[in-house]
């Protein structure tokens, strides 16, 4: 209920009112307990002390009892005390409505702009509020700066350290479902829906969509022509890596296709426990599995299930032992054709190095060799005795043929 203006005062105030979405009566009744606690803190604190405010002439008088109590030049302490009271429930207005406004914006997307980065907290600039974006929302691997333009999810409003705050989140596997509602007209029609969300954000995700319309395909939906849809997501989520899945009611089915990219899969389901039993060809099984488990690990969260997988040959360490040990006897025989190859190698580049041939002698060196040769029969002690023993032989001779 507006005050008929009869004074500046009057007039101010049903202006801001008007303007700010307040009532008058509210900020009449602020202002006077804002007079009552300047009174106290300058002249003590009194009992029983009645704050009167002219509503038309913003004049103020305080009494006790039937005594007026207001001290000459209260008027000025008063004027500005009124003016402190109506600029903070403007701002308290402002920031309720702004808060209204969100409370109905939670669980969707908007843009905003990073303003600032407080230690480990990111400032949202979202328009008309900020919002603040706390390390278990971010994405571990996604660089921040400020003046970034990014997509975030609204989780909530809780209460803060100032107050109430928008919580918004880039980590939130409802920012990717919503991505896919922006993207895909065929989800934000109802044709195709999305069934369930797997997310590791950052690194990887796995959505199961499904549709009981004739003719839509729910998976190439997704993608769209030339993987433009799914390609436009993937990039406002700093190239992390999403598997879109067809949903099946058959839970054995579904696990086939929630483990991809593995394929020739053998299931058993345990009803009971919720568990599944997954046979792999012992070439699919690290596929199956993914990096530090994270494939199987994102299947069991789309399903529902647990999953114990191994290979045809055995459990994971056994398959992996085994194909070690064929790595091993793989080097090994490797090893043997390199050594005989290298042997081989050898042998081809002797053959084909240039024999040396010898140069006949000459005369000269003919001779040379043969005088040495002579000198050497002279000298040698060996060649002495050989010497004598056929003079003998030949003087012996000589004589059995004189008695003839």
């Amino acid at each position: 209920m507006a005050i008929q203006a009869r004074s500046e005062f009057a007039s101010a105030l049903n202006q801001v009112c008007s303007e700010r979405g307040l009532e008058p009566e509210v900020v009449i009744d602020s202002i006077k307990q804002a007079i009552l606690a300047a009174y106290r803190k300058d002249y003590g604190e009194p009992e029983d002390i009645i704050v009167d405010l002219n509503a038309d002439t913003g004049e103020v008088a305080l009494s006790k009892g039937k005594k007026t109590i207001t001290p000459p030049g209260f008027g000025r302490i008063a004027a500005q005390t009124a003016k402190q009271v109506i600029l903070q429930r403007i701002r308290e207005a402002e920031k309720s409505a702004i808060m209204s406004e969100y409370s109905s914006k939670v669980g969707t997307i908007v843009s905003g702009l990073i303003q600032r980065i407080s230690g480990p907290v990111i400032t949202v600039n979202l328009g008309k509020a900020e919002g603040i974006m706390p390390p278990p929302e971010q994405v571990r691997n996604e660089k921040y700066f400020v003046n970034q333009r990014l997509k975030v999810y609204v989780v909530g409003i809780k209460e803060g350290t100032h107050g109430e705050e928008i919580i918004v989140s880039r980590s939130a596997k409802e920012l990717l479902e919503g991505l896919f509602r922006q993207e895909v007209p065929e989800i934000a029609q109802g044709s195709v829906e999305i069934k369930v969300v797997a997310r590791e954000a950052g690194s990887r995700s796995k959505i199961a969509v499904f549709s009981d319309q004739m003719g839509v395909d729910p998976v190439g939906s997704c993608v769209g022509q030339k993987g433009v849809r799914v390609q436009a997501v993937i990039n406002e989520l700093s190239d992390e890596k999403i598997d879109i899945i067809a949903y099946q009611d058959d839970v054995a089915e579904f696990i086939k296709a929630a483990l991809s990219p593995a394929k020739d899969l053998q299931v058993k389901i345990n009803e009971k426990n919720k568990s599944a039993e997954v046979v792999a060809p012992d070439d699919q099984l690290s596929l199956a599995i993914g990096r530090d488990g994270q494939n199987v690990r994102l299947a069991a969260k789309l399903t529902g299930y647990k999953i114990d997988i191994r290979g045809k040959s055995g459990t994971p360490k056994e398959v992996e032992q085994k194909e070690k040990k064929a790595q091993d006897e793989a080097k090994k025989a490797l090893g043997v054709v390199e050594d005989a190859e290298v042997e081989d190698t050898k042998q081809l580049e002797e053959a084909k190095k240039p024999k040396e041939i010898e140069k006949p002698a000459t005369t000269e060196s003919t001779e040379k060799k043969d005088e040495v040769t002579e000198k050497n029969s002279v000298n040698s002690p060996q060649s002495s005795v050989f010497s004598a023993i056929a003079e003998n032989v030949e003087s012996k001779g000589n004589k059995t043929s004189d008695k003839s």
